[in-house]
C-alpha cells in the first residue's frame, strides 16, 4: 500500500448508522466551503453556470483557469493548503489565472466531476482560456516543483494532448515540454490520455525517448513506468535497469529532484525490478542497513531485491532527514521506510518484523510532530499519516492513542474516527470497530462526503454483522433517503458510494436470505428514481442500483 497522502482519501472503509430525521440532517452543509487559502481570488463552483463565468472571465482577460477539486477532510487537500496555496509565490502568481474552487460536498460539485473527469481528491487542471486542458498538476511533488510547472503553463504552455502526440510522433520537444509529460498527473488522469493498461508501457517509451539534456524528466518517466510495471505490465526488469535505479539512489541530489516518485513508490519499484519473493530467505527488514549507516548498496551476493531494498532505505532516510520537505513528505518517507521493510512479509501481518530502531524512530516521529504541528491543515494532513504509520509499524496501541487525543483538535473528526475503525477492524475487535464507524457517519458533514463514509459504514456492517438485519435495513434506507436530498447522489464519487452499497446488499443477499429486506428498499428507492428526469444520466444509475440485489427478478 501507498503512502496514505496519494490513496487515503479514497480508500479508508468508513462509518455509522444514525436515526433518520425528517427533512435536511444537521450534518448536512447549506454553507459555502471554506476557500482553499488567503490572498487569492478564488471562485467557488458547485455548477456548470460558476465554470461557464470562470471560462468567460478566462477569456475576457486572456488568463488561464486553474480548477482545484477537493475536500475539507482529504489530507492530501489539507497538504496543498499548509505548502502551497499559503505560499507567497503562489498568491502573486496567482494574479496570472482565474482560479476556480470545486468542493467536492457543493450541490452539484460530483456532476462537475464528471464533466472534468476528476475523481481522486486533490485534483489541479491548468486549462487555457479556451477551456483546452493544458495539463494536470501532480498533488504529491513539493510546491517548488509544482510553482515550475505553474509557471511553464502560464507562460502559454500547449496542451499535454498535443504535446503527448508529438512525442510519439517522434517530434522534437522543448526541454519545459518533457517536463510536462514528466510531471503530469497520470494517477488523476482518468485514462484520458491513455488506458490505465497502456499507461506503463508508454511511460517506458517516453523515458527512452527522452533525449540526454533532459535527464531529470527521462528518469522520472523511467520511475513512473516501473512503478505502474505490475501483474507483467509495462517494462521488464533486467541487469541494466537495476543498475540506472541504483544509482538514482545513490545519488542524494538525483533522489532529492525524484523525492515525490522516490518516497511514494519504493516498493512498488522495488518488487517491479526484483518481483522475486524470496520466500525462503531472510526478510529484507532483517538485511536492512542499521538505522543512519549509509554503507554499501547490498551485501556480497544478497539478492537483487535486497540491494534495492538496502538502496531505497539509505534515499528515504535522506529524505526523512531532509529539512527543505515538508513534514508530511518526510512522515511519507518513513512510511515507506516501514513498508520496505516488510515487503516480503504478509500484506495482512499486523504484528510485523520490524527493525528495532526503526520502531522506535517510527515512535519519536510521530510524537515529535503530534507535540510540533500548529496550523490545523498541516495536523489533518501529517497526523493522519502519522497514524497510518504506527499501524504499518504493527503499533496499534501507540496509533489509537494519537488518533484519540487529536479528535478534539481537527476540523474534520469523522476521518480520524475512520482511522479508529479500521484500526479495530483489523485487529478483530468488530464491535468496536462498528461503533467508530458509526459514530464517524454521525459527524461527517456534506452530502457527498456523507455518501461515502455511509456506505463504507455500510460495507463494515455487512461483512462484520451480517446477523443484524434490522439495522443494515436502517442504514441503507438511510442512505437511499439521503441521496434523495442529494441533487448530484447519482454522478460520480456518490455514485460509486451507493453502488458499493448496492453491490454488499446483493452480496449479503446472495442466497436469497434477506429477500424481504431487498424488496422494501427497492421499494423506497423507486419514488428517487422516478423524481429523476428520463433524460438525467443518473435516472439510469438510480434504477440500476438495486436490480440486482434481489435474487427473485423484481
Amino acid at each position: 500500500m501507498r503512502a496514505p497522502l496519494r490513496s487515503a482519501c479514497s480508500r479508508l472503509a468508513l462509518a455509522s448508522a444514525i436515526t433518520l430525521v425528517l427533512g435536511l440532517p444537521a450534518s448536512f452543509s447549506t454553507q459555502a466551503a471554506a476557500l482553499p487559502g488567503p490572498g487569492v481570488a478564488w471562485q467557488q463552483a458547485g455548477a456548470d453556470a460558476d465554470v461557464d463565468r470562470a471560462f468567460a472571465q478566462a477569456r475576457a482577460e486572456k488568463k488561464p483557469v486553474l480548477l482545484y477539486w477537493g475536500a475539507s477532510w482529504c489530507p492530501p487537500c489539507n497538504q496543498l493548503k499548509a505548502t502551497l496555496f499559503n505560499r507567497q509565490d503562489f498568491i502573486d502568481r496567482a494574479k496570472g489565472f482565474v482560479a476556480v474552487h470545486v468542493d467536492g460536498d457543493l450541490a452539484g460539485a460530483q456532476k462537475l466531476g464528471g464533466r472534468f473527469k476528476v475523481r481522486g481528491y486533490p485534483t489541479l487542471i491548468l486549462f487555457n482560456p479556451e477551456g483546452a486542458e493544458i495539463t494536470r498538476l501532480p498533488g504529491e511533488v513539493d510546491a517548488p516543483q509544482v510553482m515550475a510547472l505553474l509557471q511553464q503553463g502560464l507562460a502559454g504552455g500547449r496542451p499535454v494532448k498535443a504535446v503527448l502526440a508529438d512525442a510519439r510522433a517522434g517530434k522534437p520537444l522543448s526541454g519545459g515540454e518533457w517536463r510536462m509529460l514528466a510531471f503530469y498527473g497520470w494517477d488523476t488522469d482518468e485514462s484520458q490520455l491513455v488506458p490505465a493498461a497502456e499507461r506503463a508501457a508508454l511511460l517506458g517509451q517516453l523515458a527512452a525517448a527522452c533525449p540526454p539534456a533532459e535527464r531529470d524528466a527521462g528518469t522520472r518517466l523511467l520511475l513512473k513506468a516501473l512503478a505502474e510495471s505490475d501483474d507483467g505490465k509495462g517494462l521488464k526488469p533486467d541487469a541494466a535497469l537495476r543498475a540506472k535505479v541504483l544509482a538514482v539512489l545513490a545519488d542524494a541530489a538525483a533522489s532529492r529532484a525524484q523525492m515525490d516518485v522516490v518516497v511514494n513508490f519504493a516498493t512498488d519499484i522495488t518488487k517491479a525490478l526484483a518481483p522475486e519473493a524470496g520466500s525462503s530467505r531472510p526478510h529484507v527488514a532483517s538485511l536492512l542497513p542499521p538505522e543512519g549507516a549509509s554503507g554499501p548498496l547490498g551485501r556480497p551476493g544478497g539478492t537483487d531485491r535486497q540491494k534495492l531494498a538496502t538502496a531505497f532505505d539509505a534515499a528515504l532516510q535522506r529524505l526523512e532527514a531532509d529539512a527543505s520537505l515538508s513534514r508530511a513528505d518526510r512522515m511519507s518517507a518513513l512510511v515507506s521506510r516501514v513498508q520496505l521493510a516488510r515487503i516480503d512479509q504478509a500484506k495482512d501481518e499486523r504484528a510485523p518484523k520490524i527493525p528495532a530502531a526503526l520502531l522506535q524512530r517510527v515512535r519519536e516521529a510521530a510524537a515529535r510532530e503530534d507535540r510540533e504541528i500548529t496550523d490545523p491543515h498541516e495536523r489533518q494532513a501529517v497526523i493522519t499519516s502519522a497514524a497510518y504509520l504506527l499501524g504499518e509499524a504493527g503499533l496499534w496501541a501507540d496509533s489509537d492513542v494519537l488518533l484519540k487525543a487529536n479528535l478534539a483538535r481537527s476540523h474534520s473528526p469523522y476521518y480520524l474516527m475512520s482511522q479508529l475503525g479500521g484500526n479495530a477492524r483489523k485487529q478483530g475487535r468488530a464491535d468496536e470497530a462498528l461503533r467508530w464507524y458509526e459514530e464517524s457517519f454521525t459527524k461527517a458533514q456534506g452530502p457527498a462526503t456523507r455518501l461515502q463514509w455511509g456506505s463504507g459504514y455500510f460495507a463494515a456492517l455487512v461483512e462484520l454483522a451480517p446477523q443484524d438485519e434490522a439495522r443494515i435495513e436502517r442504514v441503507a434506507r438511510q442512505l437511499i433517503d439521503e441521496a434523495a436530498r442529494d441533487p448530484a447522489a447519482f454522478h460520480e464519487r456518490s455514485a460509486r458510494a451507493l453502488q458499493r452499497m448496492g453491490g454488499k446488499l446483493a452480496s449479503w443477499n446472495a442466497q436469497g436470505q434477506h429477500e424481504a429486506v431487498v424488496k422494501r428498499l427497492q421499494t423506497s428507492l423507486q419514488p428517487v428514481c422516478g423524481k429523476l428526469d428520463a433524460a438525467d444520466a443518473q435516472r439510469a444509475t438510480c434504477e440500476a442500483l438495486l436490480k440486482n440485489a434481489a435474487r427473485r427478478s423484481s
